[in-house]
C-alpha cells in the first residue's frame, strides 16, 4: 500500500547538540570542510548513505547515536568551535565592509535574481553552467560580505534525474522534493503565518506563491513555491520543474520569478530589517520582468513599499519611473546565440499585463515597448526577453571579454548607428567558487611553487585513483539500471587505470559543445585509448535538454562506442552529471576538453574547476580560455574558421587537430618520466596553472569586479535618481528624442599648415589637423550635446579600426542660419591609411555612455571637405 501524504519526522536534538541544527541550516557547510568532517563524525555510513546532507543525516540517526554524541566531551568541543566559527564567519566584517568604511560608497544591499542556483547537490534546483554560477556568485558574495539577496524558484520537481536504457537512449525522471527535507525554512509573517506572493492573471485569476529560504553563508536564498493551497492544479504546477512547459508555462514562470521576486524581497526586508536593494541584478533575462514591478511601484500613488522609490518618489509617470528604475538595474547576458534567448508571442504577453492581469496602471503597450523586437532584423511579433533587460538596465555585460564582442555584435541592432565597439555591453569573466571545486588534498598542499615536483605528482596520482574508484562503482550502478545482472559485471573492476592519462568532458549536450568530436575518427581514438605506451582514458557526462532529441542522439552515439568490449575499460560515459559527480571528476582528470563551435561558449567554467586542482586545460580558444590560454598551462585546439559554411569539413579539421595535439604533445609530455619516475616537464604545468591561472579564475575575482565596476556605479545612479531628477531626465529624453531630426553635420573641414586636406592627401606623423565643423542644432543647445571627432585606421572599404574620439568644442555662437561651429585638433599619431569622420550624440551628465539614447548626428557623403586623411 502506498501513503496518501508523505512527511519527514525529525528528531529532537538533545540540547548540547542543538548547535548541529543551526549548522545544518546554513549552507555554508556545503564548502567548509570542518563543518562537514563534523557532520561526517555524527555518523560516517549514514553520512555516504545520505549524499552528504546534513540535513537528511540528522532526519535519520538513531536517538541512542545523538543521546551518545550528547555526552561526548571531543564530540561537543568540536561542534561548539564550529558552531563559533560560523557566527564569526556571518557577523564578523569583511572585504565589502572594510572597503564601504574607506569610503567607497558602495550598495547598502543588492537582489540577485536567476532562474537557477546550483549551490549544493543536496539542494537541486539547477541545469547546468548558469545556475552553478549563480550559486558560486553568492558564495563568493558571502566570504567577502556583500549584502547580496539571492532570488529564484523552488522547483518541486528540480532538474531531470538522468539514465540510460540498454541501447544507451537517455532516459528522464523527476523525483518530487519536499521542502521539509530540504535545508530551508518559510518566510512568516509576524503572526508566525506563512508569508503569500500574489500575481494577478487574466479571467480574474491569481497565482499565489510562499516564499522557502536558504542561508547561503552570510547570503540569504529566497525561493517562490507556488505548491500552496491557495492555487488551482494548473496555478501549483507553475513552479513544477525547471526549464519544463510550454510558452504560457515558462512565461508565468518569469513573471513569477521577477515580478513575484521583487515583492517577495521587499516582505523579506519588512520582516527582517535587511536593507532594501539599492541595486537589482538580473542574471539572464528570465528575471527581467522584475524591472516591471519596480516601475509598476513607482508609479503607484503614494509612497512605493519599503524604500522602494527613491527619496519617495512614489506617484512617477512610467518614463520618469523608467529612468529610476534603469540607473539601479544591471543585466548579464550568458549567451552568444539568439536561440538561446526566451522570446514570447507579443499577444500573449498583451493578455497577461494591463488591467485584465498584473501591473494594473502600466498600460500594456509600454510593457510591450520595451522587450518587443522592433530593432532592425527583429521579429515585431515577438517579446524577446534579453532586449527587455538591456532596456531596462543602465549597464549589462557578458560573462567573457570574447563573449562581450559577441554580444555586442548579437544586439547591436538596439543601437544603429553605432559601431558594435561601442554598444554598452561591457564584459566581467565568469569565476568559480575556490572552497566549492577544490579537492581538499589539493588545499593542504599550501602554496603550489613551494611543493616539490614528487608532492605534486604524488597528490595528482592520488586524485586519479580515487577517481578510478568513483567511475567504477557509478558505472556499475548505471550497467545494473540499464538492465544488466551483477554476474554480468565483473569487467568493470578493470574499468580506467590510476596511471593512464585521464581526460574528463562534462557538460550540457547542445550540438554546439559536439559531445562526439572525439568520435570523428574512431580509428585513430581507438588506437589512443590502446596504445601500448602511451594509452588515454576519457570519462564523459552530460545531460541533453528532455526536448532535444538531436542532442540525446550525441549521448547515445557516445555510449554506444563507449560499450564496444574492446575500449570500455578506457572510455566511461556516467548518466546523471550533477555537482556531485563534478566534485570527484574535476579533481581527478589530468586533461579537461573543451572542443565547442567558436565563439558559442559564452565563458565555459569547467575548465576553470578542473585547473584549479592542477588539470591542465585542451581548448578551443573560446570563452575563457580565449582569453588566459598561454602554453605554460594548456593547449589550444586550432579552429577551422574559414570552413564555417561547411559544417563537416570544419569538425573534419578540428577533430584532426584534437587527434594531433593527444599523439604528439600532451600523451608524450604525460609520459616522459624523469629518473624519480615524475614527468617534470608535465609537473611543471601543474604548477603553473595553480599559482599563475587559479587567481584569475576566482568567483571572489569576479565578484570584486561586479562590485567595484557595476554595483557601485549603479548605486551612485540610482541615488543621483530623486523624483525630481528622474522626471527631469525622462523630460530631457523625450525632448532630445523628438528633435533629433533636427540635429545635423552640415560641413567639415581639416586644416593643416599647408591648408585643408583632402580625402586623396597626405600628412605626416606627428603633426596635427584642426577640425572645424558646422552643425544645426534646432531648438537643442549646445550642452545638450558632444560634437566628436572619430578617428583610427581605415581598411578598403573606409571603415575606420581602432577609432579614437577627440572632442570638438564651440567656436562662439551660432550663426545666421543658427549653426553652431566646432573646433578641435586632431593629433595624427599612427603611420598608414588614416581616415576621420565626426559625429554629434546628445549629452546629459545622468548618462550612462553616449549611446545611451542610441542617438547620433553623422555626416553625409556631400559634407564638406574632409572626408578623411590619408597618412604615409
Amino acid at each position: 500500500m502506498k501513503a496518501i501524504r508523505r512527511f519527514t519526522v525529525r528528531p529532537v536534538l538533545p540540547e548540547p547538540l542543538r548547535p548541529l541544527g543551526d549548522l545544518a541550516r546554513n549552507l555554508r557547510w556545503s564548502w567548509h570542510t570542518g563543518t562537514r568532517e563534523l557532520f561526517e563524525a555524527v555518523d560516517p555510513v549514514g553520512w555516504r548513505t545520505c549524499g552528504a546532507d546534513p540535513v537528511r543525516l540528522l532526519g535519520a540517526v538513531s536517538a541512542a547515536r545523538l543521546a551518545e554524541l550528547a555526552g561526548d566531551r571531543s564530540f561537543l568541543d568540536r561542534l561548539r568551535a564550529a558552531a563559533a566559527d560560523l557566527d564569526t564567519y556571518l557577523h564578523g566584517g569583511r572585504w565589502y565592509q572594510d572597503r564601504d568604511g574607506e569610503g567607497a560608497a558602495l550598495p547598502a544591499a543588492i537582489g540577485y535574481f536567476s532562474p537557477e542556483f546550483g549551490v549544493t547537490a543536496a539542494l537541486p534546483q539547477y541545469s547546468g553552467g548558469l545556475g552553478i554560477l549563480a550559486g558560486d556568485h553568492l558564495k563568493a558574495a558571502s566570504d567577502l560580505g556583500v549584502p547580496l539577496i539571492g532570488v529564484g524558484l523552488l522547483y518541486r520537481h528540480g532538474y531531470f534525474r538522468q539514465s540510460l536504457s540498454r541501447d544507451g537512449w537517455q532516459q528522464e525522471r523527476y523525483p518530487v522534493l519536499d521542502p521539509d527535507e530540504l535545508p530551508l525554512t518559510q518566510l512568516r509573517e509576524a503572526d508566525g503565518t506563512p508569508v503569500r506572493i500574489t500575481l494577478a492573471l487574466p479571467g480574474h485569476r491569481s497565482l499565489s506563491a510562499c516564499v522557502r529560504q536558504a542561508a547561503v553563508g552570510r547570503v540569504p536564498l529566497l525561493l517562490l513555491d507556488s505548491d500552496v493551497e491557495e492555487n488551482g492544479p494548473g496555478e501549483r504546477e507553475v513552479t513544477d520543474r525547471l526549464y519544463g512547459g510550454g510558452s504560457e508555462h515558462r512565461l508565468l514562470q518569469e513573471m513569477l520569478l521577477g515580478i513575484g521576486g521583487v515583492r517577495a524581497v521587499r516582505a523579506y526586508c519588512r520582516l527582517t530589517g535587511h536593507p532594501t536593494p539599492e541595486v537589482f541584478h538580473t542574471n539572464e533575462g528570465h528575471a527581467g520582468f522584475l524591472g516591471l514591478e519596480r516601475i509598476r511601484e513607482l508609479m503607484a500613488d503614494g509612497a512605493a513599499p519599503d524604500g522602494a522609490a527613491p527619496d519617495g518618489a512614489g506617484g512617477l509617470g512610467f518614463e520618469a519611473a523608467l529612468e529610476a528604475v534603469r540607473a539601479g538595474t544591471v543585466f548579464t547576458t550568458h549567451t552568444p546565440v539568439p536561440a538561446g534567448i526566451d522570446r514570447f508571442d507579443r499577444d500573449l504577453i498583451a493578455r497577461h499585463f494591463g488591467d485584465d492581469g498584473e501591473l494594473p496602471g502600466v498600460p500594456a503597450e509600454r510593457v510591450l515597448g520595451l522587450g518587443v523586437e522592433t530593432h532592425p532584423g527583429g521579429e515585431p511579433h515577438l517579446f524577446n526577453m534579453a532586449v527587455m533587460g538591456l532596456r531596462l538596465a543602465q549597464r549589462a555585460n557578458g560573462v567573457s571579454t570574447l563573449h562581450g564582442a559577441v554580444s555586442r555584435e548579437m544586439f547591436a541592432g538596439l543601437w544603429p548607428d553605432f559601431d558594435p565597439d561601442e554598444v554598452p555591453i561591457t564584459s566581467i569573466t565568469n569565476g568559480v567558487h575556490a572552497p566549492t571545486w577544490t579537492a581538499s588534498e589539493i588545499t593542504r598542499l599550501g602554496p603550489a611553487q613551494d611543493v616539490p615536483a614528487a608532492g605534486l605528482w604524488e597528490v595528482r596520482r592520488a586524485l586519479r585513483e580515487r577517481l578510478v574508484g568513483e567511475v567504477r562503482a557509478r558505472l556499475h550502478a548505471s550497467w545494473r539500471e540499464r538492465g544488466a545482472e551483477a554476474a554480468e559485471l565483473g569487467w568493470i573492476d578493470g574499468v580506467l587505470d590510476p596511471d593512464v592519462l585521464t581526460i574528463g568532458f562534462a557538460r550540457r549536450v547542445p550540438s554546439y559543445k559536439r559531445l562526439t568530436l572525439m568520435l570523428r575518427d574512431r580509428e585513430r581514438l581507438t588506437n589512443l585509448l590502446l596504445h601500448p605506451e602511451r594509452p588515454v582514458q576519457i570519462v564523459v557526462a552530460g545531460k541533453a535538454h528532455p526536448a532535444d532529441d538531436g542532442g540525446k542522439r550525441l549521448v547515445r552515439e557516445l555510449v554506444r562506442f563507449a560499450d564496444d568490449p574492446r575500449v570500455r575499460h578506457r572510455i566511461v560515459f556516467l548518466p546523471d552529471y550533477g555537482m556531485g559527480m563534478a566534485q570527484k571528476l574535476y579533481p581527478g582528470c589530468d586533461v579537461w576538453l573543451n572542443n565547442p563551435l567558436r565563439p558559442l561558449e559564452a565563458c565555459g567554467t569547467s575548465g576553470m574547476k578542473a585547473a584549479l586542482n592542477g588539470c591542465l586545460n585542451l581548448s578551443v580558444l573560446d570563452g575563457w580560455w580565449d582569453e588566459w590560454f598561454e602554453p605554460d598551462f594548456g593547449w589550444a585546439i586550432p579552429t577551422a574558421d574559414g570552413s564555417n559554411a561547411d559544417e563537416d569539413r570544419r569538425d573534419e579539421l578540428e577533430a584532426g587537430a584534437l587527434y594531433e595535439l593527444l599523439e604528439d604533445r600532451i600523451a608524450p609530455r604525460f609520459y616522459d618520466r624523469g629518473e624519480a619516475g615524475v614527468p617534470d616537464r608535465w609537473i611543471e604545468m601543474v604548477r603553473a596553472t595553480l599559482v599563475t591561472l587559479g587567481p584569475k579564475v576566482l568567483a571572489g575575482r569576479m565578484v570584486r569586479e561586479y562590485v567595484e565596476r557595476l554595483y557601485a556605479p549603479a548605486a551612485d545612479a540610482h541615488r543621483a535618481l530623486d523624483a525630481e531628477t528622474a522626471t527631469a531626465l525622462a523630460a530631457w529624453k523625450y525632448r532630445t528624442r523628438t528633435l533629433w531630426p533636427h540635429v545635423s553635420v552640415d560641413h567639415v573641414e581639416a586644416v593643416a599648415a599647408s591648408g585643408a586636406v583632402g580625402g586623396e592627401g597626405g600628412a605626416e606623423l606627428g603633426s596635427t589637423l584642426c577640425l572645424r565643423v558646422r552643425v544645426a542644432l534646432g531648438e537643442l543647445r549646445p550642452e545638450a550635446v558632444e560634437v566628436q571627432a572619430v578617428a583610427g585606421r581605415v581598411g578598403s572599404d573606409d571603415t575606420i579600426d581602432g577609432a579614437q574620439t577627440f572632442p570638438l568644442k564651440p567656436s562662439g555662437g551660432p550663426d545666421l542660419e543658427g549653426r553652431w561651429v566646432y573646433e578641435g585638433p586632431l593629433a595624427l599619431d599612427r603611420t598608414g591609411p588614416y581616415g576621420y569622420t565626426v559625429r554629434v550624440l546628445p549629452a546629459h551628465p545622468l548618462l550612462a555612455t553616449s549611446a545611451d539614447l542610441g542617438l547620433v548626428a553623422l555626416p553625409t557623403e556631400a559634407t564638406g571637405e574632409g572626408a578623411g586623411v590619408l597618412m604615409r
